[in-house]
């Protein structure tokens, strides 16, 4: 059988068993979709070609030492590495800001303000933090799509694979997490303009 027409399954406990075929079967299948999804997050070609081989060394890595669970799909597994990854790329770099604890991209960071005075600043700045704060108040699910969407730039159609839902579920958190946050802020006499 030709091996594009192998399940991922199939190929991964070829590739177990000593088939570099296989391997490459599975790469040649993912890398246009991993290497896209990388791009989307560095957003540079170079950094975006040194985190697809660091995800594919990494998964080569993780099968050898026998620590692949087959409960998910490969290649939301293998998304969730080159995710990782992209992201471990930021922080070592510092070039992602952190927010409180160094858990969260602060998409807010990289919005040029139109005005510079210091009453802006001061505004805005605080604005942020009762944004992230709402944030930690939504349903798990809400917050997780949220965070995909805003912070990742992920398309609906992503989030609903990384996350084993419907796109119609996965529009469905995303706006219950908006009409939430509104509600919170209004609850919590929060005002979200400048």
């Amino acid at each position: 059988m030709i091996k594009t027409q192998l399940s991922d399954e199939v190929l991964v406990k070829q590739y177990l068993q000593g088939s570099e075929i296989a391997l490459e079967a599975l790469i040649k299948r993912h890398e246009q979709r991993i290497y896209s999804y990388i791009y989307t997050i560095v957003k540079n070609e170079h950094i975006a070609n040194d985190v697809f081989q660091d995800t594919f060394m990494k998964i080569v890595k993780t099968l050898k030492g026998g620590k692949y669970n087959e409960e998910g799909k490969f290649i939301n597994w293998s998304m969730r590495i080159a995710h990782n990854l992209a992201i471990d790329h930021f922080r070592h770099k510092k070039r992602m800001p952190l927010v409180r604890g160094g858990e969260d991209y602060d998409i807010f960071d990289t919005i040029d303000m139109k005005e510079e005075s210091m009453e802006d600043k001061m505004i805005y700045s605080q604005i942020k933090k009762d944004i992230v704060k709402l944030v930690d108040y939504l349903p798990a699910d809400q917050k997780e799509v949220l965070k995909m969407r805003m912070y990742f730039e992920m398309s609906f159609k992503d989030i609903a694979e990384e996350t084993n839902v419907s796109i119609n579920t996965a529009l469905g958190r995303m706006r219950y997490a908006l009409i939430n946050l509104r509600k919170l802020a209004e609850e919590k006499n929060i005002q979200l303009t400048m």
